[in-house]
């Protein structure tokens, strides 16, 4: 059952159809819906609302049947009963003539991997354990170009400069997929292991650097702001992953390298030490 929400966005009921083991602390899981015909987006950072069940539950309780209202009905069911909602961003679209439209979303395991720090989160936990048939919502783009699309590079951006966490890994590979050939890019990806390293296609002349926390890496920030960059008159930055470190480096571009602010996108994706509901509660 599918509904329109609020233009440009409605939900989609969509199924596993195949997990990806991709390094120690991620995996890709596909899904695929009667409906995906709807889906559409032209951006390469393009989020989305995913909708997770409880253990027990074979489908997430979202009542998208109130229409416009389900935000706030959805709020007023028991915290074990409606769905664990997760922001995550489209990693493909997949639209193959006699097959089923696909898209994959990457998933960071945080919590699941032997030895673990800290305690997995919910959608981890799913994901570890996602298997084909599994049931989920999404609440999704129903417009190509919508609101929840931050990759908008001017069209005379002489240097692209990426920067992502692996929670924003998935949006920064298919930024780069994206890029025309002949485009400059300097690309900081920061991963917790090198086995956590992916093979990314591109056409642009990319720099990329891999960063391994588990290595005692730099941080993005003390790398980026260590690294010679090309001359450009029109640069462009794409920054995003846990908000303290965009923050940071949202700074030393706009501060300390006088980048216009006004050509640096940047995205907090999480935060140190919080649930995605306590953010939530703080927006």
């Amino acid at each position: 059952m599918t509904t329109a929400v609020a233009a440009p966005f409605r939900f989609f009921s969509l199924r596993v159809t195949r997990t990806t083991r991709l390094g120690p602390s991620l995996v890709r899981v596909g899904f695929a819906g009667p409906d995906l015909s709807a889906f559409a987006s032209d951006g390469r950072d393009q989020s989305l609302s995913l909708f997770l069940p409880h253990p027990g539950q074979d489908a997430p309780v979202v009542p998208i049947e109130s229409g416009d209202g389900w935000w706030q009905a959805w709020r007023e069911l028991p915290d074990d009963v409606r769905a664990v909602m997760r922001s995550y961003t489209l990693r493909a679209l997949r639209r193959t003539p006699g097959e089923p439209d696909e898209i994959d979303i990457d998933f960071v395991l945080h919590g699941t991997e032997p030895g673990s720090a800290g305690p997995a989160g919910p959608a981890s936990r799913w994901a570890a354990r996602a298997a084909p048939g599994d049931r989920v919502l999404v609440l999704g783009p129903a417009v190509a170009d919508n609101t929840a699309i931050r990759f908008r590079p001017p069209a005379d951006t002489d240097l692209v400069l990426l920067w992502a966490d692996e929670t924003a890994l998935p949006a920064a590979s298919a930024i780069l997929e994206s890029l025309p050939a002949g485009t400059r890019a300097r690309v900081w990806l920061e991963v917790e292991h090198p086995a956590d390293i992916q093979e990314l296609a591109t056409a642009a002349d990319a720099e990329i650097t891999w960063l391994f926390r588990d290595q005692g890496a730099p941080a993005g920030v003390d790398a980026i702001r260590a690294a010679a960059l090309p001359e450009a008159s029109a640069p462009y930055a794409w920054i995003a992953g846990e908000s303290g470190c965009v923050k940071e480096l949202r700074r030393h571009l706009v501060r300390e390298r006088e980048w216009d602010r006004r050509r640096v996108a940047f995205v907090g994706y999480w935060r140190q030490g919080l649930s995605e509901e306590q953010l939530r509660e703080q927006a």
